[in-house]
């Protein structure tokens, strides 16, 4: 196994990535990425390919590709000159039947445009022709025919107006009892390893968000399994509620693409860094 290779696996590794979640992130044959960190070229469809699925690999690990191409450029194999005047030769012919479908769009856009405007002119004619065709005849001015007779107020004791004024009772705002606040405080740091306290709150809903690719697994206290530990993928939403267990240990292969929220609340990183370990306990108040 190279250095290079080496790298690789650690980085692996450390997202909690297998060889088959890799292929399945990157699309490349298993073989080829045991290839990769063997250092075994030679089984490649050639050395264009080889600095191509390294850049893969690299970038689904998170590893910064141009570092590591220089870094290890002595155990990377050249792109020969035939591979790459065939893939410069290959790029025109995209170009034009790319710039071809776009000139046809932009040929035709202006018609689809033109024939939206009319539909839609047309369309508010014919709502307004029904509008009028369904408005009922204007109505008789009947206020002439309506008669009004004057009455004339009645009196009001001053006294009584004076004592109904002071009765009166004015509404008493009743204020609301304040809710308690709950609070996340983080505690001891070991390694990859924090631990928070979560308190004002009799419990504890886990919901995590997940945007990219990465390792998630909930465990209990015993180090049970809460929910299938595996790669999630972006959009995916993770929920558990550890009310019961009042203890849970979240584990994080990307935490840069994953967001804890803790009864609805985010949780704020203690440590900035990408594989984590977070630890929950719920501290229930004494009744």
């Amino acid at each position: 196994m190279t250095e290079l290779g080496t790298r690789l696996k650690e980085a692996r590794l450390s997202k909690g990535y297998s060889l088959d979640d890799l292929q399945e992130i990157t699309k490349i044959q298993k073989r080829y990425l045991v290839a990769i960190e063997e250092g075994n070229y030679s089984i490649m469809p050639g050395n264009f390919y080889v600095r191509a699925f390294i850049k893969q690999y690299a970038e689904a690990v998170g590893l910064e590709i141009e570092e590591l191409l220089e870094e290890f450029k002595q155990e990377i194999p050249n792109q020969p000159k035939e591979e790459v005047a065939q893939s410069i030769s290959q790029s025109p012919t995209r170009r034009k039947l790319n710039s071809r479908s776009t000139s046809r769009l932009l040929e035709t856009m202006p018609k689809i445009i033109v024939a939206l405007f009319i539909i839609v002119i047309l369309a508010a004619i014919w709502f307004l022709y029904q509008q009028k065709a369904n408005q009922p005849g204007e109505e008789e001015d009947t206020t002439s025919k309506v008669e009004y007779q004057q009455q004339e107020p009645t009196p009001v004791d001053p006294v009584e107006e004076e004592e109904s004024t002071d009765e009166t009772e004015q509404p008493v705002e009743e204020e609301e009892p304040e809710q308690p606040t709950q609070t996340i405080s983080s505690g001891a740091i070991d390694g990859e390893t924090t631990t928070y306290e979560l308190s004002g709150t009799d419990k504890m809903d886990i919901r995590i968000e997940v945007s990219g690719d990465t390792w998630v697994g909930i465990r209990d206290e015993a180090g049970s399994e809460q929910i299938e530990d595996r790669v999630y993928k972006s959009g995916e939403v993770v929920e558990f509620d550890a009310t019961a267990n009042a203890y849970a240990r979240i584990r994080l292969g990307d935490s840069t693409v994953a967001k804890v929220f803790i009864n609805d609340v985010e949780l704020q990183y203690a440590q900035s860094i990408t594989t984590q370990n977070i630890i929950i306990t719920l501290q229930q108040e004494e009744q």
